[in-house]
Order: structure tokens, then C-alpha cells, then sequence
């Protein structure tokens, strides 16, 4: 083959290659994974105004971190997100294989990449970090080509050009400094070592990078070691060998490897199925939530809180709530941890409760979770509907304002701006104008040993709110307290006509151990056949085989397991 169509055949291979990580990266976030993009998302709020993009000028980092902001908000809709992170990781790729000056050993550029994929398997890696990559070999390229070749002209370039850069890009300009000349990584890691002393940051956080990682102080070992990958690939491709044969054999079996490595052990999949129930609840999905709770029981205290809220919302909880998996009332409010997904989840059941001020406080705790002190568009959202409903108008009001800065969220801001003060129309909106009518007018405090009180509370002050009446009379049963379900029972049924099978179930049970019949017309005929039943079979052997086919009654949860 003639050499330049043997270069025109590298050229476009190498391109085809790049095309087909993009895809597969694409593929792989859009249907594998969407929900971790949403969950970035909801984790920001990026303004467009002056001050905030100043705001993230005056930190080191600040320009990767601005724009990795800027492109993580389109995370709001799955297939933009999963494409901006292909295109970025195509892009990253192409620039390590041009600093690698070399036209074979095509695959060796994809190590870096599969590196970051890896990495980003840990929620906290932020898009920044693949920005100042991405932003750090564009100069490194930059600088092979348009170095200046007189010495003295050289050093002075990289005195004026590594500050300017560690203040863009961040730490990342070690790679950088080093690639131009070894020793001025030295004149980088002094410029860091002294901006810790001015910033107010501690010192760690600063040499780490400041928003290359959510928790402060840390950052994965991966992401240390890709800069050092790169380095070595520009510094090792120029004295390879042209590849034979079953190198090239060999190099496509590495890239195969380096596309299902990351994918198999670089992601917690009970971490992002949290997320994806999370997701779920924040859209009011409740059907969604019921399906893949049908096709995998959760187990995981936030997924089982996720199901029940969806089974109390479409009113199957009573009837339906001991086909999952449960353990304890935990699993219909959660107990408060310091967390921003889980205390997300519980505030989302609070809200739908009617307990709007106790949502307000935790969409408050929720935000002051985010470990790297990001605001969240999700929570200012939230904050602008519970201030909407309590009537403070003009806090809602500058809830909105900042909101209407933003793209996704400005249509909704927008809308409600003209609900402000229009006490009918919040009085006729189908989920403000109910919770208006749910929430309790007294605002006080309460333990979480009284949240069925809580909610005996609720239903009495509007016994509309079905959500409460299930939750009243779910909470004993789930932590197998009949005689206390029993005094519950009699109010709601006095009140509504409510008889699901787990509540028929409780009161069959309650007058059996009393040795009683029940009165007429509570339970069905077919009801109390399952109990004689299960007594029968229970009494006799109380690990017989026969007692699986109730396993989805109060009986088994209450007397056999959870």
C-alpha cells in the first residue's frame, strides 16, 4: 500500500475508533445510567448573571469549573447530558493522541479516558476535573508547536503563563508546567503552596483542586494518576516501535478492556439505584417507582421509603405494602441522616404529608449537606413552592428571582411568578391549593417517636388526606404493634371508609388473639378464611413450607419474618 493511503487508512481508523467510544460512552449514560446525570444536576445552580460568574473566577479553577457547571445543568434533559460527556471524552482522547505525536499506537490515547470513566464511577467526581484536563492538553499541544525556542524568552513565558493557568484550570497546571519544562512543576507547586496561605481554603483542599472532587480534602487516587499517565504516554510514544501485527491484535484487545472495565467495577449499582428511585420521587413518578420495585424488591431503606410513598400515593399501601420488602416504620419516614439524597426523599414524603414547614426545614438541611457548599436548583425550587403555600410571598418571591437566571428552571419560575398574592389561584392549583388545605396551622416541634401522631393529627384535620390515613394506621403494624394499631383502626374507619387488606388483616388478627370473632361487616368472609388458614397451619408447624403462599400478608411479616 502506498504510504499516503496507508496514512489516509490510519487516519480515518483512528477517527473510527473515536467515533465508537463516543457512542458506546453515549449509550452508556443515556440507558445504563441516566439517573446519575439528573442527580449531578440537582447538586448546582448555575446562575447566569455577572456576579456568579465572577463569583467562580475568584477561586483557583474557577474558568474549568464554571463552564463544567454551565454544561452540567443540561443534565436536565438524560440524552444532552450523555452527549456532552461523550463529545468531552472524544475530545480528551483526540488531544492525548495529537500530544502523543505519533500516528500508531492509536489505542494508547484511550487509557487516560478509560481512566476518567473509571473514575467517574464515584458520584463526587466532578465535570470540572474532564474540563481542565481537556483545557490542560490543549495548552500542552499548544505549547509543542508555538514554544519559544530562545531559552531566556522560554522561561519567561512559563513565569506569566503557569499563574494564569493554575487560576483557570487549577492543580491540573503541575501537568502542564511539568510538560513544558520539569523543573518549573517546581514554580507550580510553590505558586499553590502560596495561594493556600491567601485563600480561604485549607491548604489540602487548594493543592487538591477546590472543585475537582464534592468532599473536600479528598480526591480519588485515579484522578492523581491520569496527569501522570498522560505524561508518560507523551514522553514513551515517540521511542515505540511501529506496532507489528499482533501488537495491533493485542492493542484491540486492550481497548476492549478498557471499555469493560469501567463499566463492570467502576460503578456501585445499588448507589445509582438509589438514584434512579430518588429521580423517580422528584418527578412524582409513582407508577415508575411501583414497576421497578415489581421487578427487583428494594431493600435499602431509601428505596423501601421510595416504594411506600409511591404505593400511599396511588392508595395501594394498605393493601399492597407487604409485597416488598419491609423493615419497621423506618421504611415510611426515614429517620433524619445529614445526607442530601436521603434527606431529599424524606422531604419529599413531609411535603406530600402536608407538613410543609418540616419539608422547608429539611430541603434547608438538604442543601447545607452538599458537601462542596453548592446551592441546588432542586432545593430552591422546593423552597420557592413551601414559602408559595405558607403565603410569605415575598420570600418565594426571591426563591423565583434566582431561578429565572437559570435555563431549565425559568419557564417554571416564570409561571409561578404570577401565582404571588393570587390567593384563588393558589387556593385552585390541583397540588398548592391541597396542601393548603392539609398542612397544620400550628407550627411546632415533634420527636420521631411521634410521627404516627403526627399523622393521626393530619387526617383529623382534614380527613381528605388519604396519604396520612394510610401512614396512621401503616406505622404500627410495621413495627408490630397491634394493640397501638387498634386504637387507630376505629378512628379512620369512623371517619372514611377505608378497608384494604393489611388493615383487614391487623383487625382479624387482633380478634383472634383476643380470642374473639369480630363484629359483623369489618372483615370479608374470604379474610377470615385466610386466617383460620394461617392459624392452622402456623399452630401446627410454625416453619412449614405451606405458610409461603401468605408471605405478602401482615400475618407472615408480623409472626414468620420481616
Amino acid at each position: 500500500m502506498p504510504i499516503r493511503m496507508k496514512k489516509l487508512s490510519n487516519y480515518w481508523a483512528g477517527w473510527l475508533l473515536t467515533l465508537v467510544l463516543g457512542v458506546l460512552v453515549f449509550l452508556f449514560w443515556c440507558y445504563r445510567y441516566p439517573f446519575a446525570l439528573t442527580y449531578q444536576e440537582q447538586l448546582q445552580l448555575f446562575l447566569f448573571d455577572a456576579d456568579y460568574f465572577w463569583e467562580r473566577l475568584a477561586e483557583p479553577g474557577g474558568l474549568a469549573r464554571y463552564v463544567a457547571e454551565f454544561l452540567v445543568q443540561f443534565y436536565n434533559g438524560v440524552a444532552i447530558g450523555a452527549a456532552i460527556i461523550a463529545v468531552l471524552y472524544m475530545l480528551i482522547q483526540r488531544l492525548t493522541w495529537r500530544l502523543m505525536q505519533i500516528k500508531d499506537h492509536y489505542i494508547l490515547s484511550m487509557i487516560p479516558v478509560a481512566m476518567l470513566w473509571y473514575a467517574m464511577g464515584d458520584e463526587s467526581v466532578m465535570l470540572t476535573y474532564a474540563v481542565a484536563l481537556a483545557m490542560a492538553l490543549t495548552v500542552m499541544i499548544a505549547w509543542t508547536k508555538l514554544a519559544p525556542h530562545h531559552r531566556v524568552i522560554r522561561v519567561v513565558t512559563i513565569v506569566v503563563l503557569v499563574p494564569i493557568l493554575y487560576w483557570l484550570i487549577g492543580p491540573l497546571v503541575l501537568m502542564v508546567a511539568v510538560w513544558m519544562m520539569p523543573l518549573s512543576g517546581l514554580y507550580a507547586l510553590a505558586l499553590m503552596l502560596l495561594s493556600a496561605h491567601h485563600l480561604p481554603f485549607p491548604m489540602m483542599r487548594v493543592m487538591l483542586g477546590i472543585s475537582y472532587y464534592r468532599i473536600p480534602m479528598t480526591l480519588p487516587y485515579m484522578l492523581m494518576a491520569i496527569p501522570v499517565v498522560i505524561l508518560l504516554l507523551g514522553w514513551l510514544a515517540k521511542r515505540l516501535p511501529e506496532p507489528k501485527t499482533w501488537v495491533k491484535y493485542a492493542e484491540a484487545l486492550w481497548l476492549a478492556v478498557l471499555i469493560v472495565v469501567p463499566q463492570q467495577f467502576g460503578f456501585d449499582t445499588k448507589k445509582y439505584e438509589l438514584m434512579e428511585y430518588d429521580y423517580l420521587v422528584r418527578i412524582g413518578d409513582w407508577n415508575g417507582i411501583i414497576a421497578k420495585a415489581e421487578a427487583q424488591t428494594p431493600d435499602l431503606p431509601m428505596s423501601v421509603s421510595a416504594t411506600n410513598l409511591a404505593l400511599a400515593m396511588t392508595n395501594q399501601l394498605g393493601d399492597r405494602a407487604f409485597d416488598f420488602f419491609q423493615h419497621g416504620s423506618e421504611g415510611l419516614l426515614p429517620k433524619f441522616e445529614r445526607n442530601f439524597a436521603t434527606t431529599q426523599l424524606t422531604g419529599e414524603i413531609y411535603f406530600n404529608l402536608g407538613l410543609v414547614n418540616t419539608a422547608q426545614r429539611l430541603a434547608f438541611e438538604a442543601m447545607e449537606a452538599i458537601p462542596n457548599y453548592n446551592k441546588s436548583a432542586r432545593v430552591v425550587k422546593r423552597l420557592a413552592e413551601t414559602n408559595l403555600i405558607n403565603g410569605e410571598y415575598k420570600v418565594a418571591e426571591k426563591y423565583l428571582r434566582m431561578l429565572e437566571k437559570t435555563v431549565f428552571y425559568r419557564p417554571w419560575a416564570q409561571r409561578t411568578m404570577q401565582l404571588l398574592g393570587n390567593e384563588k389561584a393558589i387556593n385552585e392549583h390541583p397540588l398548592y391549593g391541597t396542601l393548603r388545605q392539609y398542612r397544620l396551622q400550628d407550627d411546632f416541634l415533634f420527636s420521631d417517636r411521634e410521627l404516627d401522631k403526627i399523622c393521626g393529627q393530619l387526617f383529623m384535620h382534614n380527613t381528605s388526606n388519604l396519604l396520612a390515613a394510610q401512614y396512621l394506621l401503616m406505622m404500627p403494624l410495621m413495627d408490630k404493634d397491634i394493640a397501638r394499631f387498634m386504637q387507630y383502626a376505629p378512628v379512620v374507619q369512623n371517619r372514611i371508609p377505608y378497608h384494604p387488606r393489611h388493615i383487614q388483616e391487623g383487625i382479624a388478627l387482633a380478634f383472634m388473639q383476643q380470642r374473639q370473632q369480630p363484629p359483623q361487616g369489618i372483615l370479608s368472609q374470604f379474610m377470615l378464611q385466610q386466617m383460620n388458614e394461617f392459624a392452622s397451619i402456623y399452630s401446627a408447624n410454625q416453619q412449614a413450607s405451606e405458610l409461603n403462599k401468605f408471605k405478602n400478608t401482615l400475618w407472615y411479616y408480623l409472626m414468620v419474618g420481616k
